[in-house]
């Protein structure tokens, strides 16, 4: 399962999720090019990884600017030789608690045209430099969904629409080599905290207690009884990227332990 001389493109790589991915690619080779809005936490990240051994590079680009994320493509392709990697891990601002109608067109709309907005912008731009080069990896990730989401505001639609858009390009993009795919996560563990889960569902109260009872829910929702852990995620994304999941193209992998919704 090795990335080495691959070059891995994050977009939102200043979360908890994009940091552990970007620890585990750069471990396993590849040099991660970290992007997002907010330069200090990558750059923070970035000092580690390279005080490490590893190759990281830091780009304040964001992801709804499409000639910002088209040139960050092309100015890695130029430095580094090859786009190998495209993973998008951009917040889409999901708002969750209030029933549908209730919910205003903005807090509706907005997670969905943020969402398929970016995941369509620096898929594009990676496609066009892999097709190019005749190889390469555009990852996704969302909840999985799709199916049946009461109470979860836009977090169905955007994941449906996701999931199609994905396996769509996969289609068109396969002939020249290029895979397309994602996975479904929803709840990591070490990516709670009291304030993104209010940001989410302002109904909950931003205290320790609550990230517990939520994470307690989580684990009895689950077929396994336990919920997926961070390092878990960013090792199966590293596969999946791989050359040894080069078989694998326009599916979603289900790291939920959960049946999909």
């Amino acid at each position: 399962m090795s990335l080495e001389n691959k070059n891995a493109v994050l977009y939102g790589a200043g979360g908890s999720i994009g940091g552990g991915v970007a620890r585990e690619f750069a471990a396993r080779g590849a040099r991660v090019f970290l992007t997002g809005r907010h330069e200090p936490a990558l750059t923070k990240l970035a000092e580690e990884i390279n005080g490490t051994g590893g190759q990281a590079d830091v780009a304040v680009v964001d992801a709804l600017d499409e000639t910002a994320v088209d040139d960050h493509a092309a100015s890695v392709v130029a430095e580094a030789g090859s786009l190998d990697i495209s993973l998008n891990l951009v917040t889409r601002g999901d708002i969750q608690g209030i029933p549908l109608v209730e919910m205003s067109v903005e807090d509706y709309v907005g997670p969905i045209t943020t969402g398929i907005t970016t995941n369509f912008i620096t898929a594009r731009a990676a496609a066009r430099h892999m097709i190019a080069q005749g190889s390469g990896v555009i990852l996704a990730l969302d909840s999985g969904s799709a199916h049946g989401s009461p109470m979860m505001g836009a977090t169905g639609s955007i994941d449906a629409a996701l999931d199609t858009y994905i396996r769509n390009l996969a289609v068109e993009i396969g002939p020249h080599g290029v895979r397309a795919l994602g996975i479904w996560v929803a709840g990591i563990p070490e990516t709670f905290t009291p304030e993104k889960l209010a940001a989410v569902d302002n109904r909950l109260p931003a205290t320790p207690e609550m990230i517990e009872n939520v994470l307690a829910a989580l684990t009895e929702a689950r077929m396994t009884k336990r919920s997926p852990r961070l390092a878990e995620v960013a090792a199966t994304l590293a596969f999946l990227a791989s050359d040894d999941a080069m078989g694998i193209t326009a599916t979603f992998v289900n790291v939920t332990s959960m049946y999909p919704s």
